[in-house]
């Protein structure tokens, strides 16, 4: 069977296997498909690690993780998606629900490690809650990954550069309570919370920094008990991004200082800053080095851009550990319906990825 033929007949494996983040029964099964198709890649079984009900799994070859491949297999897809959306080729492209996002990074990865010569310092961590935050599996992230010399991680690229830098996100959930009162017959005793927000709302929207990248978006809100109450409760929440520490910083505490702007009305916050920003300069030296592996194989330059969402490459730099984010499928619509990934691309970035695992293993 071709390198082809194997990568898209596994690729259709996981994929049709669902895996939404918050379906404990879905994530069993999509990670028992997983550790099938990876024992038959690399010829040994993972350690299964499950951390605060999240099932993951890991492959590690020799005493320490020199080079840790960081992936994740849960899908922002609800159950059922592939029913209506089932795994599909055309031509180069395959499609499906989680293909792009980042399933291709997984089989990318087993398909790179099964090449090298010598695995002895590498290995593989695939988690279950990426995309809901990795609040249970950061732990296990950072227990695999300190001491590393480098982190790759086969997220899906943007239109096939790599992610050299992520912004951090914060997130919090804000709650409202005011007075409830008789709309008609004595609204004047109530503290309405949907008038609270009427004012609180467009203050938050002015921590917004567009010259220094920083964004904050009320992204949900939730109001009130029936039609002829005035209402006294609210839950809204909120989503921030920002290039450096110092922005997320600034607008954690300027948030919270943002009063309801009604009497009676009271606020308070739950959450906060979520993942430390992946700056540039984490992912500055290995993407040099990725840049002479090309040379050497006559491959072109893979562009490097900047990212506004997260992943848990943030988690890895933020120990302090080199890491380049965005090395994995080349294809487009991340979250999106119609999401695909090129077969041939992600091939191609399996050779490179286990040349670039080589050359950090052999050089240093």
């Amino acid at each position: 069977m071709s390198l082809i033929d194997r990568i898209t007949e596994d690729l259709d494996r996981i994929v049709s296997a669902e895996s939404p983040s918050n379906d404990q029964a879905l994530l069993q099964n999509c990670l028992g498909v997983i550790a099938e198709v990876g024992t038959d890649w690399l010829d040994a079984a993972p350690q299964r690690v499950d951390t605060d009900g999240v099932p993951n799994l890991l492959w590690a070859f020799g005493d320490r993780v020199e080079v840790l491949l960081l992936c994740h297999y849960d899908t922002v897809w609800p159950a059922g998606t592939i029913e209506r959306w089932p795994f599909a080729v055309d031509g180069d492209r395959a499609t499906g629900p989680g293909v792009f996002d980042m399933k291709a990074g997984i089989i990318q990865s087993f398909a790179a490690v099964s090449s090298l010569q010598e695995r002895a310092g590498v290995a593989i961590l695939v988690t279950g809650d990426e995309e809901v935050g990795s609040s249970r599996t950061r732990s296990l992230i950072e227990h695999t990954a300190r001491g590393a010399r480098a982190v790759l991680v086969p997220e899906s690229s943007i239109n096939g550069a790599l992610k050299t830098s992520r912004k951090g996100p914060s997130y919090w959930t804000v709650t409202f309570v005011g007075r409830a009162a008789h709309a008609g017959l004595d609204p004047e005793k109530g503290a309405s919370v949907i008038t609270a927000l009427s004012r609180w709302v467009p203050e938050v929207e002015k921590l917004n920094d567009k010259q220094a990248g920083t964004s904050v978006v009320v992204t949900m809100a939730r109001a009130g008990t029936a039609m002829n109450v005035v209402p006294s409760i609210a839950e809204v929440t909120v989503d921030s991004r920002a290039v450096t520490i110092v922005e997320q910083e600034r607008v954690d505490r300027e948030i919270r200082l943002i009063p309801s702007g009604v009497d009676g009305v009271t606020v308070d916050y739950a959450g906060g800053v979520n993942r430390l920003p992946l700056e540039d300069r984490m992912s500055r030296d290995l993407k040099s080095r990725l840049d002479a592996v090309c040379e050497r194989m006559g491959h072109p330059i893979i562009d490097g851009h900047p990212a506004g969402g997260a992943s848990d490459g943030n988690i890895t730099a933020a120990l302090g550990v080199p890491t380049l984010d965005g090395f994995g499928a080349v294809g487009d619509h991340a979250h999106a319906e119609g999401e695909w990934a090129s077969i041939s691309e992600l091939a191609d970035r399996a050779v490179l990825m286990s040349a670039l695992i080589a050359d950090l293993i052999d050089n240093d």
